[in-house]
């Protein structure tokens, strides 16, 4: 069972810190470090790293290599972390919840009494340093049908809205493939997902739109973009098959969907969830440029 800190996912392997300091003077060449300029993106896209994709980077180093970069964001990470990526003028576009993890959710009334308490500290802590959402997950099946499991859910939800909409925070729903990574996962599909945020009727009740997972389960991935546009805080990338690169190696062909995302007016941020199989850093390089349409 997957946490949602670093620990939520295997850390997988990339470069020493000197490597990754190598690589922002190799994005900013002409600035020394500490002074790294943004790189001139278009600005449509709001970009994020996931950093357990990047685990053996200092945080430190990831900043400044993402600052170069023009990433926005270092995500999926705790309010011990929070302040490192602000040093940087770096927010947390999707926040972890130390506590919680992926196949133990909201679609079970005994977590709810847990999770209120987890969720009533945390959210005004990711109010206090201004992050717009915090994650949350449905849990796993485990013989519970969709129907009660998105009732539970609602239930559980809609006692946590009245603190997520005093200090304007979005709790969002994980969409999450249930055929190969996380088995008897319960929201592993937008329907779903949507029917959740429409029972709990708030718009601090979102979901996150995971473009590999949901390609995996379903696909006709722009036109479930565009018609759900409204339930959506937050995207996550990566390739199908493997999880790899969002290049030419894999199926999906990203900026096409991000010129749909674009379309649809969603201001929120697009977060890189790929598990590089070739020098991390210049993978990341090619997907922010790959995805800034």
């Amino acid at each position: 069972m997957r946490r949602t800190s670093l620990s939520r996912r295997m850390l997988i392997g990339g470069v020493a810190g000197s490597a990754a300091a190598l690589a922002a003077s190799r994005f900013a060449p002409h600035v020394h470090a500490g002074e790294e300029s943004p790189a001139k993106l278009k600005g449509r896209i709001n970009h994020s790293v996931s950093r357990w994709c990047y685990g053996k980077i200092p945080l430190e180093e990831l900043c400044k290599v993402s600052k170069a970069m023009g990433i926005k964001s270092i995500e999926l990470i705790g309010p011990k972390e929070w302040p490192v990526v602000k040093q940087f003028g770096l927010t947390c576009a999707m926040a972890s919840v130390p506590g919680t993890s992926i196949g133990w959710g909201f679609n079970r009334l005994e977590n709810h009494e847990k999770l209120l308490r987890i969720y009533e500290e945390i959210i005004p802590l990711a109010a206090k340093e201004g992050l717009p959402n915090v994650i949350c997950f449905s849990g796993n099946r485990q013989g519970l049908d969709d129907e009660q499991g998105a009732k539970n859910c609602a239930v559980g939800l809609k006692r946590i809205m009245k603190i997520a909409e005093q200090h304007k925070v979005n709790v969002v729903m994980e969409l999450l493939n249930s055929k190969k990574d996380h088995k008897d996962y319960q929201c592993d599909h937008t329907h779903w997902g949507v029917e959740v945020c429409k029972m709990v009727g708030s718009e601090r009740c979102k979901l996150l739109y995971d473009i590999y997972h949901m390609q995996i389960m379903e696909g006709d991935l722009i036109d479930t973009i565009t018609k759900n546009i409204q339930y959506i805080a937050h995207f996550h990338t990566g390739g199908v098959p493997g999880r790899g690169e969002i290049d030419e190696t894999q199926e999906i062909y990203y900026p096409a969907v991000m010129r749909a995302i674009v379309k649809t007016g969603y201001t929120g941020f697009v977060g890189q969830e790929f598990v590089p199989k070739r020098d991390p850093l210049t993978s990341l390089r090619q997907a922010i440029e790959i995805c800034d349409v």
